[in-house]
């Protein structure tokens, strides 16, 4: 039974905690939004899948190229600060995205460049948040608070997409007004974060000593390469997304296949964080204590076979189920891989691995966005989605026997 002062009320009780998941509930609100009106608006302009992947190969391409140096910044400087620059980028990008809306007949190539400065932004603050963490809560309850951080997240990710669908009926440029505003609502929320000092470890010193320079800006990769467990977490779902995310599917769906419109669109894109948020808050009152790696492989079966279901429903209900249970697979995933990368890294090295681990997440999310409307383009838009989930399940049975190090895991915080 868990002590009471790690418990998930003890958690919410830390200030800085509060303001930091108020920060990142803002910004992704925020960041959905803008996701369903861009996504929209490029198929409204084109009625192209093949637009919509380039829209996310667009948002990925700076990403990575930039997330090396983002994990090294991460490393160096306050962590707060960079967070509230990052959210200062993305504030910028929704304000660029609504003069473009007011515009007549916006070109797809200028959408495309503001959603690169998104991809710019978001390859900075993932370093910072994730490695920000660890710095704001007790370690004790680590796991717990980013279980409860997650739940804020997913809720966010719900929240987020069905405000957009819903204002989208006056236009993308309200979405895009509304984002701004919460934006700038999270960066002034960040600036107000107070980190703990890291712990002193001579582990953590050396890092720290070794963040400048070419050496320290691949001491990220080769950490994680030297640490099995958290290679298999983090390609696992590298590859598990990559193949089996329908999400830059979905204005294919809501318009031409359930023909349920822009709202109908951001039900759609909420549905997934709906499951997702259920199990978090799962997770937060019954942590994975035995047994994680076996579950991690589990969840991502049940991943695949949602892709499956959800890409041959034809009933708006079954698509929406569909998308709940895959969000929920993919939170055991999240939480799994989330607390083996922050709790077996030093801090001083937290935002060089935390960058690692976000170029392999924004590789599953905006590459695997690019993966899908190209075999969209290529076989149609229902065998793209069911490939990909066989796919999924393709993988899982082969990390399984690849990663014996992940499968074998028991406790997360074990060995730390």
């Amino acid at each position: 039974m868990s002590h009471p002062t790690h418990s998930a009320r003890a958690v919410l009780a830390l200030r800085d905690f509060r303001l930091f998941v108020a920060t990142r509930f803002l910004a992704v609100v925020a960041y959905q939004m803008v996701g369903v009106a861009v996504g929209w608006q490029i198929y409204d302009l084109t009625r192209a899948p093949l637009y919509l992947g380039y829209a996310g190969l667009a948002e990925f391409l700076p990403a990575f190229l930039l997330a090396l140096p983002a994990g090294q910044a991460a490393d160096r400087f306050d962590r707060r600060l960079l967070l509230a620059f990052c959210l200062l980028g993305q504030w910028s990008a929704a304000l660029a995205l609504l003069v473009l809306a007011v515009r007549p007949a916006p070109a797809v190539t200028a959408i495309f460049a503001v959603v690169a400065l998104t991809g710019m932004a978001r390859a900075f603050l993932a370093p910072a948040t994730q490695s920000l963490l660890p710095r704001l809560v007790p370690l004790e309850v680590f796991p717990r608070a980013v279980a409860l951080s997650s739940t804020v997240m997913k809720v966010a990710s719900i929240a987020g997409p069905a405000l957009g669908g819903l204002l989208y009926v006056w236009g993308p440029a309200a979405v895009y007004a509304a984002a701004a505003v919460l934006t700038a609502t999270a960066m002034w929320s960040a600036t107000r974060l107070r980190a703990r000092p890291a712990r002193s470890t001579a582990t953590g010193i050396a890092a720290a000593k070794g963040a400048e320079g070419l050496d320290g800006l691949l001491a990220g990769v080769r950490y994680v390469w030297s640490r099995k467990d958290i290679l298999g977490a983090v390609s696992l779902d590298l590859f598990a997304v990559l193949l089996g995310g329908a999400t830059a599917l979905l204005p294919v769906y809501a318009r031409d296949i359930l023909h349920v419109g822009p709202a109908g669109l951001g039900l759609l894109r909420g549905a997934p964080s709906i499951g997702a948020a259920a199990m978090a808050l799962v997770l937060a009152r019954r942590p994975l204590e035995r047994a994680a790696g076996a579950k991690l492989f589990a969840a991502v079966v049940v991943f695949g076979l949602a892709t499956i279901v959800f890409g041959l429903s034809r009933s708006f209900m079954v698509s929406l189920a569909a998308l709940a249970v895959l969000g929920a697979a993919d939170m055991v995933s999240v939480v799994v891989r989330q607390t083996l990368v922050q709790l077996r890294t030093p801090d001083a090295m937290r935002g060089r691995v935390s960058a690692v681990n976000w170029v392999f997440i924004g590789a599953s999310n905006e590459l695997g966005e690019f993966e899908s409307g190209l075999t969209a383009a290529w076989f149609g838009t229902v065998p793209a989605v069911v490939l990909g989930g066989l796919g999924t399940l393709a993988v899982a049975a082969l990390w399984a026997w690849r990663f014996p190090e992940l499968r074998r895991v028991d406790g997360l915080a074990d060995g730390v």
